[in-house]
């Protein structure tokens, strides 16, 4: 059943900083992807092999999750407008660094630098929304912020390589250092306004547990484990079956790449407008346990209707279509679920802690996957992913009543 709310607008200096701070995670998401279309240049330019140039993203991925964490309290104590700052600036630095001095080991290096940077985005970037932005419009917010990053994966491979046609791999990652240095100006340029009494008093007193510990014991609380459950299972499945769609659907039903690209396509397009409808469905309801885990019991039942069955090309880019549409739909209410069980003064170190489910899934969907495609079992990656997305509706039904925002 939907609330009926009075929709509280945004103020523009609000609105100002929220657009930075999706600017900020855009360039995030950018940053991620830069090493992907360029790997066959930098590999050919640094003579090494593909194990030794992954080396990279296996440090990234480290670094950023080991000390997502302890930059999620550093957000809670200095600010987080201020550590965001610091985290884009060293993000950007770090990959014009590794563009501009010819070592295979600065570029390592410098990618484990990247990886400290990347920490700060969702410890900084929910703790500045859920302050600033008005509890009813925060589900659209949310859906805005996880879109701009989207955005930047979708961007990142055309515009890096044609600045590579233009300049080189290493001009593309000057390039992209600069673009995010420009964002950061914008980041740098907003300054942020005091949260209004009215915006919070009445939410945050109402659906949030007692502000009594906001260390460790809060973090290894079950509603805080069970939403980083979510985030490492919702990272192994979509990680896994983007990376592997392509080749399971040709070693499984002979699939076509043009037409199994096609339907990658429609997934992850889908995927994205499905974020901005469940930010506009979340903002109607409190249910988001029930959003959450109807769209995953839907994705997952459609992956695995794939994987079972050969389907005509419209048919199979159709189901990945809505496939997509309804995963997208559950980010907004995942958000809002965490925020749910979240202490006010605690979302950096609470969302920094979460948001380490996305390293952990990210290092270990690949080499599963990776080992079922090897195998010969092609079938499973399919079945796998449903699988996952079926156990992860657990993490959102185990204290269903407690975890509901009112």
């Amino acid at each position: 059943m939907t609330q009926v709310v009075s929709v509280q607008p945004i103020r523009p200096a609000e609105s100002r900083l929220i657009a930075a701070v999706c600017a900020a995670h855009m360039m995030s998401h950018y940053y991620m992807l830069m090493l992907a279309p360029l790997f066959a240049f930098i590999r050919a330019d640094f003579n090494v092999s593909y194990t030794e140039l992954a080396l990279a993203l296996t440090v990234f991925n480290v670094v950023s999750g080991v000390l997502q964490t302890p930059i999620g309290f550093l957000v809670d104590r200095v600010g987080a407008r201020v550590v965001l700052i610091a985290g884009l600036a060293l993000s950007s630095v770090a990959y014009a660094v590794a563009g501009i001095v010819g070592s295979y080991w600065v570029f390592i290096a410098m990618y484990g630098v990247a990886g400290l940077g990347n920490t700060v985005f969702h410890p900084s970037d929910y703790s500045l929304l859920s302050h600033h932005a008005p509890p009813e419009r925060l589900s659209h917010v949310f859906s805005f912020h996880t879109f701009a990053g989207m955005v930047g994966s979708a961007i990142a491979p055309v515009t890096l390589l044609y600045m590579q046609s233009m300049f080189g791999w290493r001009g593309a990652y000057i390039g992209a250092s600069i673009f995010g240095l420009l964002v950061l100006l914008v980041l740098i340029a907003q300054a942020e306004p005091a949260p209004e009494i009215k915006h919070s008093a009445k939410s945050t007193a109402k659906g949030r547990p007692p502000v009594t510990d906001i260390g460790w014991r809060l973090l290894l609380s079950p509603p805080i484990l069970l939403n980083l459950a979510y985030f490492t299972l919702t990272s192994i499945m979509s990680g896994g079956l983007n990376t592997y769609l392509v080749v399971a659907l040709g070693a499984l039903h002979g699939t076509a790449p043009a037409v199994a690209n096609m339907a990658l396509t429609a997934l992850l397009t889908m995927n994205a407008v499905g974020v901005l409808a469940g930010g506009v469905l979340a903002g109607r309801t409190s249910h988001h346990a029930t959003v959450a885990a109807t769209g995953l019991a839907v994705g997952g039942t459609v992956t695995a209707l794939i994987g079972w069955f050969a389907l005509p090309p419209a048919g199979l880019i159709l189901l990945m279509a809505f496939s997509g549409l309804c995963v997208g739909m559950t980010y907004p209410s995942r958000d809002m679920l965490v925020r749910a069980v979240t202490p006010p003064n605690a979302y950096g170190r609470v969302f920094g802690f979460v948001s380490m489910g996305f390293n952990i899934g990210a290092s270990v969907a690949p080499i599963v996957y990776g080992a079922l495609m090897d195998h010969g079992e092609p079938l499973a990656v399919f079945l796998l992913s449903a699988a996952v997305c079926i156990i992860c509706i657990s993490t959102v039904t185990f204290g269903f009543s407690r975890r509901e925002v009112h």
